[in-house]
């Protein structure tokens, strides 16, 4: 082989040598920046779902401190699951990008490792030969030229040589940083696994918290759905007994006045001029008001009087004068007094402790007829008190007493 073949060798191998593990080195750094921003994508992802959760732990605790349906409660808790349930999913597939990611590592540091055995092999040789040799090899080949262009040949030739050390060594140094980093991203996704892990547990965990609090959640808004069925069933058969007990009376009161075709009609001693004038039976709020009230639980229930709470043992009066046509127990208004104000007008009392009137008494206006009581569970003490004229219709009692 002539001198310039060997020098072409020389440099050929030289560039080999620095050039081996760069493709190897940017296809691992390409890898590891894809998995990298992978990652933080499902990072950004899990925050957003953490986020939405938060969000709607603030509401359940806003609707446990606030009167609310258990309706809602059951809907913020489907919706607590299925954010809960969307973290487990996404932590799995955060798992499955750690675990590849641990793959191409090990692949990577295995790779990192044959070749810096291989590598350190190689630059032990040289150091034995360059040993071998002595210090004054260089100036001994260099002296030993023939000509001036052989003397040119060698020095490059040892030039060659020497930059093959140096991207050795080099090469050699870079691998083994390779290695060190290899092995530190390694312990680091070691520790996103274990950390993946448990906060997979945990929100498994929460999963089936919330799961457990739906069932018994949706369990009490069965029993009050009952409930409240069975309370409107009440009302309704109240409102019946009562309507049914009006309507006795008025049809005694008509037959009362075909019997006597020449009677003059009873006038009602309660007339327009009373709008607004009529004291009140007892003193208090009103806790329920006339007509329709929505629930909390979105069921709607039909009053015919007004509510009004009081003490128990207040004196109740009576708002004008009149007979007293009723005094019994009347479903959910408890112990009731009807009084009869003439021509079809007609005023009642209930929930009362005691009555201090008995049928067939006439009363005058403001006379005590009874004491508040408490017969409806879902309610203080309170007077239940309606109005209702021509022949029964109730009316807003309010239009008729005094403005507050």
């Amino acid at each position: 082989m002539t001198r310039r073949a060997r020098v072409r060798t020389a440099l050929a191998a030289a560039a080999a040598c620095l050039l081996a593990a760069a493709p190897r080195a940017a296809q691992g750094q390409q890898t590891q920046t894809q998995t990298e921003i992978k990652l933080r994508a499902q990072r950004d992802t899990l925050d957003q779902i953490r986020q939405e959760r938060a969000a709607l732990e603030a509401r359940m605790r806003q609707l446990q401190s606030s009167a609310h349906s258990l309706s809602d409660e059951v809907a913020n808790l489907d919706a607590r699951a299925g954010a809960t349930a969307r973290l487990v999913d996404e932590l799995d597939h955060q798992l499955t990008t750690i675990n590849a990611d641990v793959g191409d590592a090990t692949h990577d540091l295995v790779g990192a490792e044959d070749d810096l055995t291989a590598q350190r092999a190689i630059l032990r040789h040289r150091l034995v030969e360059i040993y071998k040799r002595g210090p004054m090899f260089t100036f001994q080949v260099l002296l030993s030229a023939q000509s001036f262009g052989d003397l040119v040949a060698r020095y490059k030739y040892l030039h060659l040589l020497a930059l093959r050390d140096r991207a050795l060594v080099k090469h050699v140094q870079d691998l083994r940083d390779q290695v060190a980093q290899q092995r530190d991203r390694l312990v680091t996704l070691q520790d996103a696994v274990a950390q993946n892990r448990s906060d997979k547990a945990r929100e498994e965990g929460e999963l089936r918290s919330l799961e457990h609090q739906r069932q018994r959640s949706l369990s009490s808004v069965r029993q009050e759905v009952q409930q409240t069925e069975a309370r409107l069933a009440a009302v309704r058969r109240t409102e019946s007994a009562l309507a049914n007990a009006i309507a006795a009376l008025e049809e005694a009161r008509r037959r009362s006045l075909a019997a006597r075709p020449n009677a003059a009609p009873s006038r009602s001693t309660i007339t327009t001029a009373d709008y607004g004038r009529l004291d009140w039976p007892v003193t208090g709020t009103i806790l329920y008001p006339f007509g329709r009230q929505v629930q909390a639980n979105n069921t709607t229930i039909r009053w015919n009087g007004i509510g009004i709470a009081a003490p128990i043992g207040t004196p109740v009066h009576v708002v004008a004068a009149g007979e007293v046509v009723s005094v019994s127990q009347l479903g959910l208004y408890g112990l009731t007094v009807i009084v009869d104000h003439g021509g079809g007008d007609y005023s009642i009392y209930g929930s009362l402790q005691e009555a201090r009137v008995k049928r067939g008494d006439h009363v005058v206006k403001d006379q005590v007829i009874g004491t508040v009581g408490v017969s409806d569970p879902d309610f203080p003490a309170h007077l239940h008190f309606e109005v209702r004229q021509h022949g029964g219709p109730a009316v807003d009692p309010t239009t008729w007493l005094k403005h507050r």
